[in-house]
């Protein structure tokens, strides 16, 4: 039986928060992907002496439906350090691009 796979697609990681584009092969996968993420970035924290709490209970979770909803929720994502006033185009910000390119249809 083959494990679920969890692609990354674009993301953007803010001072308090991550926003993360994933594709995974089964609807668990998303949920595991996260938990996993999680405990690694809380492992490492703690053993640079890091206190807790580190996370919210839970994620926000949004299906996308296609190829333009896609490209809006990341105009949307890309911009959010500028609305944070962090810089002055989503472009700037050294914190955020794609490592798997995701694609819909044939």
């Amino acid at each position: 039986m083959a494990l679920p796979v969890a692609r990354v697609g674009r993301y953007v990681l803010m001072p308090d928060h991550l926003h993360v584009f994933l594709t995974c092969t089964e609807a668990s996968a998303l949920s595991r992907w996260v938990g996993g993420l999680k405990g690694v970035l809380v492992a490492r924290w703690r053993k640079a002496g890091q206190q807790g709490p580190f996370w919210q209970e839970g994620f926000f979770d949004h299906l996308l439906r296609g190829e333009e909803s896609y490209e809006e929720k990341w105009a949307y994502v890309l911009n959010n350090p500028v609305r944070k006033g962090l810089v002055h185009t989503g472009q700037e910000w050294p914190f955020g691009s794609e490592i798997d390119v995701i694609r819909w249809g044939g």
